[in-house]
């Protein structure tokens, strides 16, 4: 009869003091990444760029790609009607840049993702599960090292259709090795420890010590990785959209130096066309790599990276 009064108000104290302590945890992340200053700074600019992004509709609208309705002339340099002048069909760079910035976060996040989680799975298991499965498991994931990332993107970009998905699915299956080392080195590490015996002694199965015990400790490392893979994903995005190897129904910052390239702007000398989304990939790409640094940092004190 105790242990039915106790029980139901005993479940929510236990939840409550789960929450409790994650906000803490939170708290305690935030106040030791704010010391980093060029953590703050790459996660301000990076807030900046996701508020253009997001307030893209509102401030440029949804029209800004529309050859017709175009407000200038042909590769028109700045002025106070055009600030960062036009392209070649007479539309808005600043219009263009902002949109932009929509589709190439947005791609640079989602293959970052799915690169971190395909790394993750192939080095929880290749660490876990011992013997052939990890070796041929280690002898794929030397294979796509020592393979060019670019040329296997391109490969793979260029026997599939031309659209986003496309993008994203060629980043995220050629660059998820280095993940994959990283987290398999973390893993043999923590199933080194006594108390991964005792759960094994107390009969928790393989995906019981995988997802409850290895994960969790891997977790930081993989954040980490994230956040240092999207600035890579975005360059790759950019790289794959200058050969033309994008959607081309879409704006990105990659599809406009691409334009650029097309209508002679480096010949010509249209800096306003090649400048502006160069500068804007390199600015964004900095801030993901400063943000990683610092949640490297602050994760795993040890490494020692500098502030």
């Amino acid at each position: 009869m105790t242990t039915e009064t106790t029980s139901p108000t005993a479940r929510p104290g236990v939840r409550a003091l789960a929450w409790q302590r994650r906000r803490h945890s939170a708290v305690r992340f935030w106040q030791q990444y704010r010391t980093h200053r060029a953590g703050v700074l790459g996660l301000a600019t990076l807030v900046l760029f996701a508020l253009v992004a997001v307030t893209a509709p509102l401030t440029v609208g949804s029209d800004v790609s529309s050859v017709t309705a175009a407000p200038g002339r042909p590769l028109e340099g700045p002025s106070g009607h055009l600030l960062l002048g036009a392209d070649r069909f007479g539309r808005d760079l600043l219009g263009l840049l902002v949109w932009g910035a929509r589709v190439s976060l947005l791609v640079g996040l989602l293959a970052a993702v799915l690169s971190v989680a395909i790394g993750t799975l192939a080095g929880i298991t290749a660490g876990h599960f011992r013997g052939a499965y990890a070796t041929v498991m280690m002898r794929i994931t030397d294979w796509f090292l020592v393979m060019p990332t670019l040329v296997l993107a391109i490969a793979l970009a260029t026997v599939m259709s031309r659209s986003l998905g496309t993008v994203i699915l060629a980043i995220g299956v050629t660059t998820w090795p280095t993940t994959a080392r990283l987290v398999r080195a973390q893993t043999l590490a923590v199933e080194s420890r006594p108390y991964i015996e005792r759960a094994r002694a107390l009969g928790g199965g393989h995906g019981h010590i995988m997802v409850r015990h290895v994960l969790p400790n891997v977790m930081p490392l993989v954040l980490a990785q994230t956040t240092l893979m999207i600035s890579s994903s975005i360059l790759a995005e950019a790289t794959l959209a200058f050969l033309g190897l994008g959607d081309p129904t879409v704006v990105s910052w990659g599809g406009l130096l691409q334009d650029a390239r097309e209508a002679g702007a480096v010949s010509s000398g249209d800096w306003w066309y090649l400048v502006p989304p160069g500068i804007a990939i390199a600015v964004v790409a900095l801030a993901f790599t400063l943000c990683g640094r610092a949640v490297e940092s602050v994760l795993n004190p040890r490494l020692g990276v500098a502030r």
